[in-house]
């Protein structure tokens, strides 16, 4: 019966060994400039490549038409090695996302 425990320990031990990540990711830079008034701006960058900056600006602001207009982009590297970046625009037009990978 305590072969049987046992085993049943080391096998679990494996199987939640073999489920952590291989790689693990840091943060190799990171800037944040957010008062909570008037808008923010922040970027990062990962140790795997990845990278992200984002900017909004208040429009109108103290009127009925007040909004936030966003502008940013994020860039990763794939499985295969290929780095892909998307900028954006996010304001009262919508999402408008733009990148070499992305159909027109």
């Amino acid at each position: 019966m305590k072969l049987i425990l046992v085993a049943g320990l080391i096998a679990l031990a494996a199987v939640s060994c073999s489920a952590r990540p291989q790689n693990d990711v840091e943060v190799v830079e990171y800037e944040s400039d957010n008062i909570g008034i008037g808008g923010y701006k922040f970027s990062y960058k990962l140790s795997d490549g990845t990278t992200r900056t984002e900017e909004a600006v208040l429009n109108n602001a103290g009127t009925e038409n007040e909004s936030l207009s966003v502008r940013g982009s994020v860039s990763w590297v794939a499985p295969d090695g290929q780095t892909y970046t998307i900028n954006f625009v996010a304001d009262e037009n919508g999402f408008q996302p733009e990148g070499a990978h992305i159909p027109k």
